[in-house]
């Protein structure tokens, strides 16, 4: 299982926005992720976190947990989002964090077996987003494991 900083290198390497919003790992477990972000750099006109900057935060909180799930299968997949929704509820005033958890009900061993059998699998993940004490938004995403063309 990574830890921390091995999730945190790969999105600093691999996904530059994570850098650019200052995205920080606080958990990374297989059946749940944290990350965090400051409000300074997710600042919108009004002084609050830039809806842009919610949406990206739950979309890279799930798209890490299955990152975190799918490390270890092979050929390993590539891990794109097919689609979303979010709910706003509230506005962001400080630092914000998005947790992604795997459902108990999931059935994990369909998804890795349906990945082996058809080199595809899609999951759908949701992620809370909580600034403060308040949720501010709420977040669900489609997501697909692709084996790479050719198996690079």
């Amino acid at each position: 299982m990574p830890n921390t900083d091995d999730l945190q290198a790969y999105l600093a390497t691999h996904i530059p926005l994570s850098t650019a919003m200052q995205v920080h790992v606080a958990i990374a477990e297989d059946n749940h992720i944290e990350l965090r972000a400051p409000l300074a750099p997710n600042v919108n006109h009004r002084g609050t976190v830039f809806g842009g900057s919610i949406a990206s935060l739950a979309t890279l909180a799930c798209w890490s947990l299955l990152w975190v799930r799918t490390r270890d299968w092979e050929p390993a997949p590539h891990l794109v989002v097919r689609r979303s929704k979010i709910d706003y509820d509230h506005p962001a005033l400080g630092e914000f964090r998005a947790i992604a958890r795997i459902p108990p009900e999931m059935d994990w061993e369909a998804i890795a077996g349906r990945y082996s059998s058809w080199q595809r699998t899609r999951v759908i993940l949701e992620a809370n987003v909580i600034a403060g004490t308040l949720a501010a938004a709420h977040f669900s995403g489609e997501f697909v494991a692709l084996a790479p063309e050719g198996n690079e």
